[in-house]
């Protein structure tokens, strides 16, 4: 099960810069029966409490947010670094170990007081997961969960995403390995 996913991702040590130990979403995606397992377990979690839309975060978040809207029956709705999106957009800038981002969304895409799951790759200190989810109810939508793949439990970020009054689901952790 989640141990079977855990398997299929590659750890690159000492990548991007010394003392990181990268995990590449990317290998699980190239094992059709790990990503499948991966995505059927996801669909299993949420069917019988499905969100009215999901929204990836650029960008594997929109790999696996928008497997899963597929698998559910529900929208899928991107958030986007600047200038992606076409139309008007609402912003959010967020704070990183190193500088400042921003991540944006269409106007009008979340409707007041819709349940939106915010699907991501990874939580690492939870600073795109955290401005993805306060996009969100800057446009009135209602987090009722970030989900992710991989959780890096030792950097604290889905830690500071619950003190924010969030839940979170990860389906694997990789915990000081």
């Amino acid at each position: 099960m989640p141990e079977f996913v855990k398997s299929k991702i590659k750890t690159f040590a000492d990548w991007p810069k010394p003392g990181v130990m990268f995990r590449d979403v990317m290998s699980l995606l190239k094992d059709v029966e790990g990503s499948n397992r991966a995505y059927d377990l996801l669909a299993e979690r949420y069917k019988d409490n499905k969100p009215d839309v999901i929204v990836g975060i650029e960008s594997r978040g929109f790999i696996f947010g928008s497997v899963l809207a597929h698998k559910l029956n529900v929208p899928f709705v991107p958030i986007r670094k600047p200038g992606k999106l076409p139309g008007e957009t609402e912003f959010i800038d967020y704070k990183t170990e190193y500088s400042t981002d921003r991540v944006e969304i269409q106007k009008g895409s979340i409707k007041p007081g819709v349940n939106v799951l915010v699907v991501d790759d990874l939580i690492a200190t939870g600073g795109s997961m955290l401005a993805g989810c306060n996009l969100v109810k800057k446009l009135g939508g209602k987090i009722m969960e970030c989900c992710v793949i991989i959780d890096l439990p030792d950097l604290k970020g889905s830690e500071k995403i619950q003190e924010a009054g969030y839940k979170v689901f990860k389906l694997i952790n990789f915990e000081g390995e």
